[in-house]
């Protein structure tokens, strides 16, 4: 199977012009080159969402700049992990960064290991912040259903004479918990 190398290009408005990463991206040798004129904070990039489905183990993925790929350093980190998962080359012409380099690999172990670090600091937070509001008589999770409202609703529902939709509507209960007490 032949390994693809792609290019991804982006600049944030309409007005914006992307020929210069476009002529960079085509003097490496891209195959296939995916572009797109929105801001890089949008978290929902069509362009970049077919790149991330398309890509496969072997192929390489070419940016001019890192800027370009990632809204945020968090959003940069989670897509280079992405790439290190995938088994795909990362290659930005600005920084002089490439993956198969050892310069680059050190680059993704850090970003693989600053992500690392990022999500155990959240568990902690997490998990010290439930501790907290046990201490004070709190439990996490969902409410409990009103009893009286899902007896209700199970004498309706036991009626055969009203919808499952009905039945939320009068009393508030939802399908799921319903089910659930029946």
């Amino acid at each position: 199977m032949k390994n693809y190398i792609f290019g991804y290009a982006r600049v944030s408005t309409e007005a914006q012009n992307l020929d210069r990463q476009l002529d960079a991206l085509r003097k490496y040798g891209v195959d296939v080159i995916y572009n797109e004129k929105m801001t890089g904070t949008k978290r929902d990039r069509p362009e970049l969402t077919k790149l991330l489905d398309r890509i496969s183990e072997g192929d390489t993925v070419v940016i001019e700049s890192l800027s370009r790929l990632g809204r945020s350093t968090k959003d940069l980190i989670e897509l280079t992990e992405l790439f290190k998962c995938k088994g795909v080359r990362l290659v930005s012409l600005k920084e002089s960064i490439d993956t198969d380099s050892s310069t680059g690999k050190l680059l993704f172990t850090l970003m693989s290991a600053i992500a690392q670090f990022e999500r155990d600091v959240i568990a902690d937070r997490t998990r010290e912040g439930l501790r907290s509001a046990r201490s004070r008589g709190r439990r996490g999770g969902r409410p409990k259903a009103n009893a009286e409202a899902v007896k209700k609703a199970v004498k309706l529902y036991n009626t055969q004479q009203y919808t499952i939709k009905e039945i939320e509507e009068l009393t508030g209960i939802k399908k799921s918990t319903l089910y659930r007490n029946l």
